[in-house]
């Protein structure tokens, strides 16, 4: 997850996001300003195939977070959370070759990007570990207590 970025933010760009905390939010700025840094990659080959990558897993982490909020149970979803964090990782990827192409010096949106990645990627990784955690926990309560409706 380290690793410095080449992009910088130009002296005149944009101010600074406002932190949301929300993720449901976040995710929703994150599939936006995706869409926009691939409207901004060259029209050439190159540009064009990584843009269609970038489209394809960088929303989908909104897409797939809601579908994880309606899980019907808790393994179905840590599975849809760890979809999320594969496309989030997948994401960075392309946007990492995007920054080492040098494609977009400067852009304010590629910076946040790279940005919000790595804080969305631990967030899901931390989230995928708590329900992981809680779901071993709560199979051990359901060993360790004698089924008492049994009625005797």
């Amino acid at each position: 997850m380290g690793g410095s970025s080449q992009a910088r933010r130009a002296p005149n760009a944009a101010p600074a996001r406002p932190r949301t905390y929300n993720l449901e939010d976040r995710l929703l700025e994150f599939a936006v300003t995706v869409i926009d840094v691939s409207e901004k990659l060259p029209n050439t080959r190159a540009g064009n195939h990584i843009a269609g990558q970038l489209l394809r897993a960088g929303p989908s982490p909104y897409g797939n977070h809601g579908e994880a909020q309606s899980a019907e149970s808790s393994a179905d979803f840590v599975h849809k959370m760890k979809v999320c964090l594969k496309e989030l990782r997948e994401t960075r990827r392309w946007a990492r070759l995007v920054d080492r192409k040098r494609w977009l010096l400067s852009d304010s949106q590629l910076v946040f990007l790279l940005t919000e990645i790595e804080e969305l990627i631990r967030i899901f990784v931390a989230s995928i570990q708590t329900a992981e955690r809680n779901r071993v926990v709560k199979q051990r309560r359901s060993i360790d207590r004698p089924n008492t409706a049994s009625g005797d």
